[in-house]
């Protein structure tokens, strides 16, 4: 196991990537932040928090979004599935939303997010917001606008964010997948 951000590094890439959205987006009046069910959700309720501290405002729209059933891979192991919850109650029609996740690897769960995000209306645009990006292992042309951390990875390994509120603590390795 190989620790790519610490606690203090996570930190200070959470501020520089809320920067980075208030340079692009300002008052967000037209903008909607949306979290990717389930670890995403994680991240983006932390980036929220920078934003709103750094904008001082509290009405920035902001949801999360389940694509389960939207995923192409949705029924191969053969158990139930069973969904996470999608919170989005404010239009998207004609409004730029920026989908946050926290790793970014085949694309296919960004693809079936764009895939799910159209049954709420469609967007003027959309950006794409990542913690960790494994740039070489993309099997679609789908690329995030903002990255807080690039790695290189093989198959075997693995990209894990943890979080103080789900595995208490802020950290972010990289693991083989034969380790725990």
């Amino acid at each position: 196991m190989k620790t790519l951000l610490n606690n203090t590094q996570l930190d200070l890439t959470l501020q520089r990537l809320a920067h980075q959205l208030v340079e692009n987006h300002t008052n967000f009046a037209n903008t909607a932040i949306i979290g990717v069910q389930p670890r995403g959700v994680a991240l983006s309720d932390r980036i929220m928090v920078a934003l709103k501290k750094i904008t001082r405002k509290k009405d920035i729209d902001y949801g999360c979004l389940d694509v389960t059933f939207y995923r192409d891979d949705v029924y191969k192991t053969g158990d139930i599935v069973v969904p996470n919850k999608t919170d989005i109650n404010f239009g998207i029609e004609g409004r730029k939303v920026v989908l946050i996740d926290d790793v970014l690897y085949t694309g296919r769960t960004i693809r079936s997010a764009m895939d799910a995000l159209l049954d709420f209306g469609r967007p003027s645009s959309v950006e794409l917001l990542v913690l960790v990006d494994r740039r070489f292992s993309r099997e679609l042309p789908i690329q995030p606008d903002y990255t807080g951390y690039t790695v290189d990875t093989i198959l075997t390994q693995k990209v894990k964010v943890c979080w103080q509120e789900q595995d208490g603590k802020d950290e972010v390795v990289l693991i083989d997948k034969g380790q725990p």
